[in-house]
């Protein structure tokens, strides 16, 4: 499965259907799980491991790939599953998710499917690994569960959500005071650092845990004779979720009269290449990558530009 991505314009051909394409695995049990093949690089045998002191207890090493050093991750002790031993013929996953690249370590791996959204749901609201899945789905009656890498890689790595003093203080920024901003995420640590992020600019947050919620929640305000374009700044969607991508909400959100002229930001970890292509194709008016909170700010001046009489 060596370079398991195609090209930009191959990859975007399920944008707008509401599909993905899962890459399916086993981690230490028969329990099979899944990331998207969006996030996904290449499926290799683990190279030769380094070791590192005073490293991560969910790290297992450092690889070369390429001339690149990666970090090797065992996916099944960051959920808080039994830990794996790697050996020389142990495969790893190597993903790029938020403009770092990653190798995650695994049990095996099984195969790529397509799916539709609407197949994939929400995780129950239980304790134990349930915390580090974002959706999951049925496949030939096997319950296959989605992770949320984000969470993963947050608590490996946290992320810094503080703006710089000296950009609060741009009078621009106190056009946003008082407005209502929607994120509409499945990763709860997605929503808490855009909530995080947000907050310092003085704005009302609203949450919706995937495109369909997201886009009820929209309709329910317009029902209600909500001028939508006054009442939000702006709303910040992710690529991936369960129910309704996406894309999909933006598409839904073009073709409603009371809310097409809404500014819509493509929130994701997924690569610039492959997103800035997707902006285009469903119609958001800008692309931000997680998780970066002074790029955050240089969206919302934009935003706030729109609004600027020349």
């Amino acid at each position: 499965m060596a370079g398991i991505l195609d090209s930009v314009d191959q990859r975007t051909r399920l944008v707008g259907q509401n599909r993905l394409e899962i890459l399916m695995f086993r981690l230490s049990g028969r329990q099979k799980f899944a990331i998207n093949v969006f996030k996904v690089q290449e499926v290799v045998q683990l190279p030769k491991m380094t070791l590192m002191p005073h490293r991560h207890s969910s790290v297992c090493g450092v690889i070369n790939l390429r001339g690149q050093t990666l970090p090797v991750i065992d996916l099944s002790l960051a959920i808080g599953l039994r830990p794996l031993v790697p050996d020389e013929r142990s495969t790893i996953i190597v993903t790029e998710y938020n403009r770092t690249v990653q190798a995650f370590l695994v049990g095996s791996v099984d195969r790529i499917l397509n799916l539709n959204w609407d197949e994939v749901m929400p995780p129950p609201s239980t304790a134990g690994r349930q915390h580090y899945l974002t959706a999951i789905t049925k496949v030939e009656n096997e319950l296959v569960e989605v992770i949320d890498v984000e969470k993963v890689l947050a608590e490996i790595v946290p992320y810094d959500t503080n703006i710089p003093p000296e950009r609060l203080a741009d009078p621009l920024l106190e056009r946003a005071r008082g407005r209502e901003v929607l994120c509409v995420d499945d990763s709860s640590v997605a929503l808490a650092q855009l909530r995080d992020t947000l907050v310092q600019l003085g704005v009302t947050i609203h949450t919706a845990t995937d495109g369909l919620k997201g886009l009820n929640l929209l309709r329910a305000w317009a029902d209600a004779g909500e001028v939508l374009t006054d009442k939000l700044l702006m709303v910040f969607t992710d690529a991936e979720m369960p129910e309704m991508d996406g894309y999909r909400l933006t598409t839904e959100i073009r073709h409603d009269p009371r809310m097409r002229d809404l500014y819509v930001v493509l929130h994701t970890s997924l690569s610039g290449s492959f997103n800035q292509a997707m902006v285009q194709k469903v119609g958001c008016d800008n692309f931000l990558s997680k998780f970066q909170p002074e790029k955050l700010v240089d969206v919302v001046r934009d935003r706030l530009l729109r609004d600027t009489p020349h």
